[in-house]
């Protein structure tokens, strides 16, 4: 009887394992497919369930933050990067609103793919009212949007603009993987982490997983994707400043020495800290902030990437057993003070 049980159960684990590894290999080598596959659902289901596929009020389009009032104009507007539950730009906020900054955020189905992002954008854009310049501030995949934007949309280079609106500043660009990330395969692990943060503020729906997007994004952000060979290839305005900020890990965090220090006592490999240490001075600029290498950060029209010591988010957010101030925040102010954001005389940008 056993046996049988045991029998069963491995062909029920066959019957689930064996597709999924076959649609994981054919994706592996159909990338572009697969993308147009999950653009294509995305685009039924907003069709079929639009009450359902749409995104709560809150979280999609122009946002007012840090005190800033629904009445204002924005001197910067915030858009985030992939599967993020919405807390990155809660340390920046305040800095910015000291600085006598109003800030904006831009929210978007944030695994959608990112020309779909940068089109949304556009439709929003006239949203904005008022014709003061605006700076674009960009964490991870959002910097792509903004690159997308820019150069298609709202300052394309030898055409005319596509789009009403503000004209753009300046951008900053932080942690941004211009040329591509292969954490992005991972994303799945991403959309759970955003579905934990929805679970305490009562937004959590079955359907959460599907208004953000199908993961078209995630084909994107892949080093060889054609999104990013065709954004690259696309010039960039000369007249548009470009800040580049990136992070890279220079040393285990104090929360990953402790889990090191407990390993190698487990295992009784008294120098495993001291190995560890040993690669990771090896392979700093290849692991870059852990999720973005620096080598990715750079781009054609941009200046020269600003690197510091901070994983990806701690880029910006405060991490935790860490007294360490995210330290983009300093150099974000710094350039919209070089700028002259915030009260002082705007940029002219055609």
């Amino acid at each position: 009887m056993f046996r049988w049980v045991v029998l069963i159960w491995g062909m029920l684990v066959l019957l689930v394992v064996m597709p999924s590894a076959g649609w994981i290999v054919w994706t592996e080598h159909n990338p572009d497919q697969e993308r147009d596959i999950r653009v294509m659902v995305q685009e039924h289901l907003e069709q079929w369930f639009p009450e359902a596929m749409s995104l709560p009020p809150g979280q999609v389009g122009f946002i007012p933050r840090g005190g800033a009032s629904a009445d204002g104009i924005p001197d910067v507007v915030l858009i985030h990067g992939l599967d993020e539950p919405g807390g990155i730009w809660d340390d920046l906020l305040p800095v910015l609103t000291a600085a006598g900054v109003t800030a904006w955020e831009f929210r978007y189905p944030n695994d959608q793919a990112v020309d779909h992002s940068a089109d949304l954008l556009a439709t929003h854009w006239a949203d904005l009212d008022g014709t003061a310049p605006v700076v674009l501030i960009g964490h991870s995949m959002g910097g792509l949007v903004i690159r997308d934007f820019v150069s298609r949309w709202r300052h394309p280079v030898a055409a005319t603009p596509q789009v009403a609106g503000p004209a753009v500043a300046g951008v900053i660009l932080v942690g941004t993987p211009n040329q591509g990330s292969e954490w992005a395969r991972l994303r799945a692990w991403l959309e759970v982490r955003e579905w934990l943060a929805d679970i305490p503020q009562g937004q959590f729906s079955l359907w959460a997983g599907l208004r953000d997007g199908t993961g078209a994004a995630k084909i994107d952000l892949r080093p060889d994707s054609a999104f990013l060979e065709t954004l690259n290839q696309r010039p960039w305005p000369s007249v548009m400043p470009v800040q580049v900020i990136g992070g890279q890990i220079a040393e285990p965090t104090p929360a990953m020495q402790r889990s090191l220090d407990m390993l190698s006592e487990e295992l009784g490999i008294e120098d495993l800290g001291e190995r560890v240490e040993a690669w990771w001075s090896t392979t700093g600029e290849s692991l870059g902030d852990g999720v973005v290498p620096v080598a990715s950060l750079a781009f054609k029209g941009a200046s020269e990437p600003v690197i510091v010591t901070a994983s990806h988010r701690g880029l910006l957010v405060r991490q935790p057993f860490s007294d360490q101030h995210p330290p983009a925040i300093s150099l974000i102010v710094h350039q919209l003070q070089v700028w002259g954001t915030g009260g002082m005389a705007p940029l002219e940008i055609p």
